[in-house]
C-alpha cells in the first residue's frame, strides 16, 4: 500500500508552518510546536483512522523476552513496553500524521504562553479511569511528581524544569517551568497519568506484578503469566471511545502480547498460527522466509508501510568510558574496519541503505561537505574542540564489497597506529601501556541478526590483532548491565523523530551521560550538543530548529560513536488476512502502537 506525498512535500509542510511558536492566546482543543493544528476544532477523527471500523477480534503479538513486572514507570524490573501506550492514557494525544502537534484526551484544553514559561491543562469532565472513578486533579498532580521524581529515567529530565505544579479550579492544572521552554508544554501533554489511589501505602519504585494497574486507557489488563504472556481487553465502558482522537481506535477486543524465548521461536509460532502479527526487520528474511503455507494460501498479507520519519541510529555503539574507545581515532579505526557493503549483503541481501547520519533520510540530516549557513554559525563558537569531519563534513567509509577490505584495514591500522598501538610479534594489537587490545561486544539473547554481524566482524577484527569476545546474556541481565553502562560495546538503536526536543537530553545530553539507566550508552558529553539541544528547544522559526538540528547530527555523526548498519525506508509486517488498517497511512508510518491503535479484525 502506498501512501500519497513524499518527503520533499513533507518537508514543505513543516517549512511552512510559519515563524509562530507553540503559544496560544487562549485555551485551545490542541497545540502544534510550530504554528497551528492541521486539524480544525471541530475534526471528527484523525485522518490515518477509521471511524467505521468495526469492534471484536483479537490480534496476538510476538516478542523476543521476558517481563517481570507490569509498571512501566518504574526504573526496576523488565516491562513489556507497549504497557506504557495500551494501559495509560495522557492528558494529550499525538498525532503521528504531522510532525508534532496533540489534541484533547483526558483534557478538553491546553493552553500555553508564547514564550513557553507554563502551561495549563482542563481535564474533561468525562474522564473515568477503568474502575470508573472520575481522573482528577490530584491524579495528575500525584502523577507528574511521581513519574518526575522516582519514576523511569525517560520522565526525569523533564521534571527538573518544572517550576511548580499546581491546581487551578476544580478541573485544573497549572505547570510553571523553571526556564522557557516552548517543548515543554507539549511534553507534559504526553506525560501518563495513573490512579493515584491505587498507590497509597505501595512501594512504587519497587513494585513488579504485585499491583495491576487500574488503567486510564481504553485497555485493562485482564490476564498474565510472568515471562510468558500478558492480555489486555477493551473495556466496553471505556469513557472516550467517542471523543474526536479516539474514534477508530481501539476496535480490537483482545491484544495478547506473547513472549518467546529467541527469534526463532517467535517465527515459528508465526507460520503455525499462534500468533497473528509479526514485524520482520530483515529485508533478506522478508524475501526468503515468508513461502510458508499460510503465505501460499492467502492466510497471510505481506504488507509494507512506507514512512518519512528519520532512520535513527542501528548499529554498534562504543562505550567512551572505556579508555579504549575514550579515544576518538580508535573509534574511527572500528568503524574503518567494518566491511559494510560486505556485511550487508550476506546478512541482508544489501537490499536496505546504510545510515549516513542519526537524521539522515529527513530533511533534519547533515547536508553533505563543509558546514555552511546557520549551521556554520551555531558551530564556530564550539569549532575548535570539534572533531575532524565536524565542521568540514564526514562521511562513512565505502567498500568495495570484497570480503578483505584491505583499503578499510589499512586505514584502520594507520589510525591505531597514530593512537600509541603497535603490533608485536605475536601478531597481537598492543595499547600505547603495552597491553594486548581486548574488548568484548555485549549482545542480547535472540539477536540472531546482531550475531550474524558480529561473527564476520569479530574475523575481520583479529587480522589487526585485535581480540574481541561477545558475550551474549539474558533480558534481565542485559538491561542491567547497559543500565549501569557495564560494556564496551553493544548493539544499539535509538529511533528518532521528525520533532526531535528535550529527549534529546536523555539520549546525549552531558547531564546524564554518568546517570545510570539513561539512554547515552555511549558516554557522551560534548557542550555543542547541549548548546544545539538548548538552540532547538528555544528557536524562534522552523528553520532555526532545522539548522540546530542539523548541526547537533553534524557533532554527534562525526563523534564515532557508533558503527551504523542499514534502515528501511518501509516497515514489513505479515499478518492475519483479517486484520486490516486504513488506507490512510501517517507520515510517521508503522510508528508507536500504530498496530494495533487503529487496525481493526474483519473477515474478508
Amino acid at each position: 500500500m502506498a501512501r500519497a506525498g513524499t518527503t520533499r512535500a513533507l518537508a514543505g509542510m513543516i517549512l511552512a508552518l510559519g515563524m509562530s511558536g507553540a503559544g496560544i492566546a487562549e485555551p485551545s482543543y490542541g497545540i502544534a510546536m510550530y504554528g497551528d493544528p492541521a486539524l480544525p476544532p471541530d475534526f471528527e477523527h484523525l485522518p490515518y483512522a477509521n471511524p467505521d471500523a468495526p469492534t471484536g477480534g483479537r490480534i496476538v503479538t510476538g516478542e523476543v523476552g521476558t517481563f517481570d513486572s507490569l509498571n512501566p514507570h518504574s526504573r526496576i524490573g523488565q516491562t513489556p513496553w507497549q504497557l506504557r501506550f495500551l494501559a495509560y492514557e495522557s492528558l494529550l494525544g499525538r498525532s503521528y500524521d504531522e510532525p508534532f502537534t496533540l489534541y484533547g484526551l483526558l483534557a478538553e484544553s491546553v493552553d500555553t504562553d508564547e514564550a513557553g514559561t507554563w502551561v495549563e491543562f482542563q481535564l474533561n469532565p468525562e474522564a473515568r479511569f477503568s474502575d470508573g472513578s472520575p481522573v482528577t486533579v490530584e491524579d495528575v498532580i500525584w502523577s507528574y511528581e511521581t513519574l518526575g521524581t522516582i519514576g523511569h529515567p525517560r520522565y526525569l529530565n523533564a521534571w527538573t524544569n518544572v517550576e511548580s505544579i499546581e491546581p487551578v479550579g476544580e478541573r485544573g492544572v497549572r505547570i510553571t517551568f523553571v526556564t522557557p521552554d516552548r517543548e515543554m508544554a507539549l511534553i507534559m501533554g504526553l506525560r501518563p497519568i495513573l490512579k493515584a489511589g491505587q498507590w497509597d501505602g505501595v512501594d512504587f519504585e519497587n513494585s513488579g506484578l504485585d499491583v495491576v494497574p487500574i488503567t486510564s486507557a481504553p485497555y485493562v489488563i485482564s490476564d498474565y503469566q510472568a515471562g510468558r504472556y500478558v492480555t489486555l481487553s477493551r473495556d466496553p465502558d471505556y469513557w472516550g471511545a467517542d471523543i474526536p482522537f479516539r474514534r477508530g481506535t481501539h476496535v480490537i477486543d483482545e491484544v495478547r502480547l506473547e513472549f518467546f524465548g529467541d527469534a526463532t521461536a517467535m517465527f515459528e509460532a508465526f507460520a503455525a498460527g499462534e500468533i497473528t502479527t509479526i514485524r520482520e526487520t530483515s529485508a533478506q528474511a522478508w524475501a526468503t522466509r515468508y513461502d510458508f503455507p499460510r503465505v501460499a494460501s492467502g492466510e497471510v498479507v505481506l504488507s509494507e508501510i512506507p514512512h518519512e520519519r528519520p532512520s535513527g541510529m542501528t548499529g554498534f555503539v562504543m562505550n567512551t568510558r572505556r579508555e579504549a574507545f575514550s579515544d576518538w581515532r580508535v573509534r574511527e579505526a572500528m568503524i574503518q574496519a567494518f566491511n559494510f557493503e560486505f556485511i550487508s549483503r550476506t546478512v541482508n541481501d544489501g537490499i536496505d541503505p546504510r545510515i549516513t547520519s542519526y537524521f539522515s533520510n529527513s530533511l533534519l540530516g547533515m547536508e553533505p561537505g563543509a558546514a555552511t549557513g546557520r549551521v556554520a554559525e551555531f558551530l564556530e563558537p564550539f569549532a575548535a574542540d570539534l572533531l575532524p569531519g565536524a565542521m568540514d563534513g564526514y562521511n562513512f567509509p565505502e567498500t568495495d564489497g570484497s570480503e578483505v577490505n584491505r583499503a578499510g584495514i589499512a586505514r584502520a591500522m594507520s589510525l591505531l597506529e597514530e593512537a600509541g598501538y603497535t603490533i608485536d610479534d605475536q601478531g597481537r594489537m598492543l595499547t600505547p601501556e603495552g597491553a594486548p587490545f581486548a574488548f568484548d561486544i555485549l549482545l542480547q539473547q535472540g539477536s540472531a541478526e546482531y550475531r550474524a554481524i558480529v561473527d564476520i566482524y569479530v574475523q575481520t577484527l583479529s587480522r589487526l590483532g585485535i581480540a574481541v569476545g561477545v558475550d551474549t546474556v539474558d533480558d534481565a541481565q542485559y538491561r542491567a548491565r547497559t543500565d549501569a553502562f557495564d560494556f564496551d560495546m553493544t548493539h544499539y538503536q535509538v529511533g528518532l523523530s521528525l520533532s526531535p526536543g528535550n529527549e534529546q537530553r536523555l539520549y546525549w545530553g552531558c547531564d546524564l551521560s554518568d546517570t545510570e539507566g539513561s539512554r547515552n550508552l555511549m558516554g557522551v558529553c560534548e557542550p555543542a550538543i547541549d548548546a544545539m539541544i538548548d538552540r532547538m528547544l528555544t528557536s524562534p522559526d522552523q528553520a532555526d530548529f532545522v539548522a540546530a538540528v542539523q548541526a547537533m547530527d553534524r557533532v554527534l555523526t562525526s563523534g564515532r560513536y557508533v558503527i551504523p548498519i542499514w534502515f528501511s525506508r518501509i516497515s514489513r509486517i505479515a499478518h492475519d488476512a483479517d486484520l486490516h488498517y486504513p488506507e490512510h497511512l501517517p507520515i510517521y508510518g508503522d510508528f508507536i502502537n500504530w498496530q494495533p491503535d487503529v487496525w481493526w479484525v474483519e473477515a474478508e
